[in-house]
Parts: structure tokens; C-alpha cells; sequence
């Protein structure tokens, strides 16, 4: 049996007297690719938060085999220094988590986010969907154990969308454990281990991502459209 990255039981968490969700059991193991979905509402930004340690819980535990510098996490905002070069970006987080600043290998993370050819480039001059892309770069540049994405394909077009998922694969082939949270399950679901529904302040489904009704959900959230 492989162990655990991240174990979480009996989380809750509420906003003064209104409950976001309760009863949340999970596990992380190396590899896994947890996708998280629900409404809007369902509390699994906050979920995310306290699963990686932002954000405390009002009952139930998280248990982490990782160290602090060993997680990452991608979401709505791109923690990108705008003044700052893509090349720049990227050694900064480098030099932050002791990994290899040399130029090739960053050149080279940044080929991978298709990002080579404006490396130079300040990154307030990028697209919101370069940025996110700077973004991917950040993460991979750390190698990290433990990944959280919070719906990390805001404001991507269909080829960086398509990088991302390419990357989510060769994160979870190193190693590395995901929990993603994501707004487009049909679109997502081919790269998932497991999947963690919410829905309406509780855990509606946990288990292996062939088990998941896709259907049943989508149109759910279609007819909410």
C-alpha cells in the first residue's frame, strides 16, 4: 500500500453560522489526481484552502507527508511579478525553493508552457491567459510533492489548455499528488484518479474517477446555465 501524501477527516468549515461542508474524508497518495467538483457554493475553493493549511478548519484534521516547501498551488490569482521579466519570474521561485536557477533550465520550463519566446518579455504585458501559463511555469519550476489547482484553466484558450493537462499528467507520473478543482468535469475528468463531489454542504461522491456519473453532473450544471 503506498503512503499517504495527504489525509483529511471529518472537515468543516463554516462562515459564521452558515455551513460551507462537512463530513469531508479524503486521501492524497503519490499520483493521485483528485479532481474536485460541485455548483458554485459547494465550498471547494475553501476546501482547497484547508487542505493545503490557508485556511483553518472550525472541526476535523489534515495530516500532511509533505513540507511546506515541497507544496504548490495554481489558482485565480498568478502570484506573477508584472515589473518582472518570465525569465525573471521563474528564477525568483527557483531561488525561493533552492532549485536550479540556471538559465538553460528555466528556458527550458518555459518552453514547456510555450512561454520561450516572450521570456524576456515583462509579464504585466502578458495576456491573462499567458499569465496563467507564467503560472504553470512557477509551479513546475519547484517540483512539488503536493499540488493544488483551483480551476487553473481561468481564462486559458483551447492549446494552453491542452498544456496544462499535459503537465497535470507528467506532475502526477513524477510523483507528485493533485487535488484540482475544477468547473468543467467532461472536459477534466480523462486525466482524474478519484474525484470528490460537493454538493449542498456535503460529500455527494468519493471514490475512483470510473465510478463517477459525468453525466448526471454536467447536465446539472448545464441547466444551471
Amino acid at each position: 500500500m503506498i503512503a499517504p501524501l495527504l489525509v483529511g477527516q471529518g472537515l468543516a468549515h463554516a462562515f459564521g453560522e452558515r455551513l460551507v461542508f462537512r463530513g469531508v474524508d479524503m486521501a492524497v497518495a503519490p499520483g493521485d489526481v483528485v479532481l474536485v467538483v460541485g455548483p458554485n457554493g459547494a465550498g471547494k475553493s475553501t476546501l482547497l484552502g484547508v487542505l493545503s493549511g490557508l485556511v483553518e478548519p472550525v472541526s476535523g484534521t489534515v495530516e500532511r507527508w509533505v513540507e511546506a516547501h515541497q507544496m504548490a498551488m495554481m489558482g485565480h490569482a498568478t502570484f506573477v511579478y508584472s515589473q518582472l521579466t518570465a525569465l525573471e519570474n521563474v528564477r525568483f521561485w527557483a531561488k525561493v525553493y533552492g532549485k536550479d536557477a540556471r538559465t538553460a533550465s528555466l528556458e527550458e520550463v518555459l518552453q514547456r508552457v510555450g512561454l520561450a519566446a516572450v521570456a524576456l518579455e515583462p509579464a504585466g504585458t502578458f495576456s491573462r491567459g499567458m499569465a496563467q501559463r507564467l503560472s504553470l511555469a512557477r509551479i513546475l519550476v519547484v517540483e512539488p510533492r503536493l499540488v493544488f489547482l483551483d480551476e487553473p484553466a481561468t481564462g486559458l484558450d483551447a492549446a494552453s489548455v491542452t498544456i496544462l493537462h499535459r503537465e497535470i499528467r507528467t506532475l502526477a507520473a513524477s510523483g507528485a499528488g493533485i487535488v484540482w478543482v475544477s468547473h468543467d468535469v467532461g472536459r477534466d475528468i480523462s486525466l482524474a484518479s478519484q474525484v470528490l463531489h460537493m454538493n449542498g454542504g456535503r460529500v455527494a461522491f468519493w471514490g475512483q474517477a470510473k465510478d463517477f456519473d459525468v453525466e448526471t453532473v454536467c447536465s446539472a450544471q448545464s441547466s444551471l446555465l
